[in-house]
């Protein structure tokens, strides 16, 4: 009981010094209100001293935060302020001061409340001049009483709330970020609190600002859309104009401003769900997922659906304006806000397809990657949401029309987001398309190509095994995309294509794949080969699947040898026939793993021979016919070098070509020189024994002249091919009937075995060694003949110790 009555004696005596305080603190309020507030107000008004009117300022802010009514002050206390805050009265030349001014402003705003309202037109007045003050705490000063303003007079502020937009838009973009935060702020609540007709001046200034450096200031900007969709009194009229705006703060670079976006975009699907209820009701109790969505994403809730779905209409053609602006920034930021949209907006988006078409069409041959990106990714969520039906038919009309890359990019896209059993019954129309010569051979640009081969291999990841049903058609894209001449990567790329769409038929290769449609390959490329150039793009094709199709060109060696019979006629277009005869001695280089990969070319030996190779033999004045006789020498020698040909029909070969060689000899080509001697020294080696007098008499001059060849390629080749001559005269009544002839022959080989070039002397002394068999004697009289003329008499000497060693003689 004595503890407590020590309790209740302490707090009689707290409240009494309570009550002293407050009464003497009455008194003083009175004495300031009647006899200081006046005072001090002329004072801060109109003083010349800096020091007096500083202490004024703090005295009546002391006075009016302590006093009870501080709201008796206003008709002394406005005028001074608007006469030193407002320039045409004498503005207030301290920096200090004037924030000062401002902060007595803002106490007032916060302690008079309601009671302000019938100065608001100073108010407004005095902030409309220090928004734009020099001083930034100035700026940020009167941001913080615009909003105090507001908040302390909702029904009147209205009424003046136009008069700040102006001047808080033109800070809007101060230097110092925290001043733009702060403006930022205050132009929320002049907007929360004001007259909904300014909100199209602001928002623009507002969208700028997505763009801001410092996060804090996205941040604000994000706070204050987000309020404005929660509480603004008209919200439902500008949802189209502050959705797009809330939605781009989802690709923040910060995450804590991402998730304020969210979380401010939940709350308003929320409570405009909450407020439709009765017109979601069957969406909200039937309501069923998507079968197919993309991966990794978050379904936005129904209120948020619909929200986007209602506005998307009067979002879309300005958003479209935006994605093709000169700015970077503001396309990239637009693409962004297009995969958003669409992602909420779902089966939506089949109303607006046209003109989504139409911007995606432009947006991907964006220079920026990641306008691109974003754009492929949205048009993935049209594969997704719309059906096939429709999508697919407005972009294969449009491609056909004009197939240009970026065509080729959104189909790609399409396909990717389309799921496989909705896609399949579409699989042929889109193969037939692919396929049509005006699509996959309409240009050369190897970034055209590379969007053909992706839009394949996106068909084959989604599709799979149903590709079979397109495999022909496919293959025909991929061979066309290899068939123009580009870098070995995107080769290797194709190759891998193949590889990927003979794996979901259940094939071991691409070789298989080639096996399976050679005979429809060779006849889409053989249908118009009677008018082909050289510019044909089927030539081209024929090449790729001539040389890739590696033994399954022998399975169709009927069509490739028609296609050639015809292409390689004289009246033909030349370079053609250049590009044809290169590509037949590319293959006969390994003609048993190509054209005989089946053991069938040689049926096909006289056409080769007779149709291609001797009408192109024939001489024709012309740097152009000489380039074809060469290539068609280089054919002849690759069909004779692959060892296919046995000595019957090689010695059939020499028969009918015997005569293009010997003129061949003469060519002005040292290729064509080159390749003919090395062909008559084959005859001579397998079938030389079968010649008879005059065929060497008219051939080995021919080959003899090549020793005085420029090149000593030639000189050595044709060194070589006189060796076999000689082999050729073993028969004595042959020798007989050319003794005179093998004297000329000693006479020049002598000569030539003082060549400069030592490889080619020993090949001219090997010749003589061979020749030496027939008439050692007479060789040994020419050689005493011209020995001492030699510059090198060692080779004579060693031919004449060749000529008398028996043992050698015999070897």
């Amino acid at each position: 009981r004595g503890n407590g009555d020590r309790r209740g004696a302490e707090a009689a005596r707290r409240s009494a010094e309570r009550g002293s305080q407050r009464s003497r603190a009455e008194p003083a309020a009175e004495v300031f209100a009647a006899h200081l507030l006046r005072p001090l107000a002329r004072c801060l008004a109109g003083d010349a001293a800096e020091r007096c009117r500083e202490l004024a300022l703090q005295l009546l802010r002391h006075g009016l935060s302590h006093g009870d009514r501080p709201a008796e002050a206003l008709p002394v206390l406005l005028p001074a302020l608007a006469q030193r805050l407002c320039p045409l009265r004498g503005c207030e030349p301290c920096e200090e001061l004037r924030l000062g001014l401002l902060q007595l402003l803002s106490l007032l705003l916060r302690r008079c409340g309601a009671s302000m309202a019938p100065y608001l037109s100073e108010v407004t007045h005095i902030l409309q001049t220090t928004l734009l003050d020099d001083y930034a705490e100035v700026r940020r000063e009167s941001c913080r009483c615009a909003v105090a303003c507001a908040e302390a007079m909702p029904e009147h502020f209205h009424m003046q709330s136009e008069s700040l937009i102006k001047p808080l838009m033109q800070t809007i973009s101060h230097q110092h970020y925290r001043v733009r935060v702060d403006v930022i702020q205050a132009t929320g609540a002049v907007i929360q609190f004001g007259n909904g007709k300014s909100m199209d001046d602001v928002l623009s200034h507002l969208a700028q600002r997505f763009f801001d450096e410092i996060p804090k200031v996205r941040q604000a900007v994000t706070t204050v859309i987000g309020e404005w969709l929660l509480h603004l009194r008209d919200r439902y009229s500008y949802f189209y104009k502050l959705i797009p705006l809330l939605l781009s703060g989802f690709t923040d670079e910060i995450p804590e401003n991402t998730e304020l976006a969210w979380s401010y975009w939940e709350k308003t699907g929320l409570q405009w769900e909450k407020e439709n209820e009765d017109d979601l009701k069957d969406k909200i109790d039937f309501s069923v997922a998507p079968s197919h969505y993309p991966k990794g994403v978050t379904r936005p809730g129904l209120g948020c659906r619909e929200l986007v779905s209602r506005n998307l209409s009067k979002i879309l053609p300005g958003l479209c304006h935006d994605i093709t602006d000169w700015v970077e920034s503001t396309r990239i930021k637009a693409s962004q806000l297009l995969y958003t949209l669409l992602l909420h907006a779902e089966d939506h988006i089949t109303q607006h397809m046209e003109l989504l078409l139409r911007t995606l069409y432009r947006a991907c041959m964006d220079e920026e990657s990641e306008v691109v990106r974003n754009c492929v990714k949205a048009a993935e969520l049209i594969g997704t949401f719309v059906n096939p039906k429709v999508s697919l038919r407005l972009i294969t009309s449009a491609f056909e029309k004009t197939p240009v890359p970026s065509y080729v990019m959104i189909l790609t896209a399409v396909i990717r987001g389309s799921p496989k059993e909705i896609l399949k019954p579409h699989l042929t129309d889109l193969g037939n398309a692919l396929s049509k010569a005006e699509i996959c051979r309409r240009s050369e640009e190897v970034f055209y190509k590379e969007q053909l081969l992706c839009c394949v291999q996106a068909l084959i990841e989604v599709c799979q095994e149903d590709c079979k049903e397109i495999s022909l058609q496919l293959t025909k894209v991929l061979v066309t995309v290899m068939a123009i001449p580009c870098s070995q990567h995107l080769k290797e790329k194709v190759e891998e294509t193949m590889c990927s769409l003979a794996e979901v038929q259940q094939l071991d290769g691409f070789l298989y794949l080639y096996k399976q449609h050679i005979i429809q390959l060779m006849e889409w490329v053989s249908v118009s080969h009677n008018c082909w150039t050289c510019y044909s793009p089927e030539l081209l094709q024929l090449d790729v699947i001539a040389t890739h199709s590696g033994p399954v060109i022998g399975e169709a060696l009927h069509d490739f040898i028609l296609i050639l019979k015809t292409c390689l006629q004289p009246n033909k277009d030349p370079q053609m026939r250049l590009k044809l005869f290169t590509l037949l001695s590319q293959l006969l280089q390994k003609a048993n793993e190509t054209v005989n990969s089946q053991g069938q070319f040689l049926s096909y030996l006289e056409t080769v021979i007779k149709d291609m190779l001797a009408p192109n033999l024939q001489w024709h004045a012309g740097r152009t016919a000489a380039a074809i006789r060469t290539t068609a020498v280089s054919c002849l020698w690759a069909l004779i070098h692959c060892e296919m040909l046995s000595p019957k029909e090689i010695l059939e070969v020499e028969g009918m070509l015997m005569p293009q060689m010997i003129a061949s000899l003469d060519e002005d080509s040292k290729m064509a020189r080159l390749m003919a001697c090395r062909i008559v020294d084959v005859f001579f080696k397998v079938c030389g024994r079968q010649f008879d007098s005059d065929k060497l008499i008219k051939t080995y001059p021919e080959v003899l002249k090549r020793l005085d060849d420029a090149s000593p390629d030639v000189r050595l080749a044709a060194a070589h091919t006189l060796t076999n001559c000689f082999k050729c005269l073993k028969d004595n009544d042959m020798k007989s009937l050319m003794q005179n002839n093998i004297r000329f022959l000693y006479q020049e080989l002598l000569v030539h075995l003082d060549d400069q070039d030592q490889n080619i002397q020993n090949a001219v002394l090997e010749a003589l060694k061979e020749g030496s068999i027939l008439y050692p004697e007479m060789l040994v009289r020419e050689i005493e003949v011209v020995v001492h003329k030699h510059r090198t008499p060692v080779y004579c000497n060693q031919l004449l110790h060749h000529i008398q060693s028996p043992k050698e003689s015999v070897l």
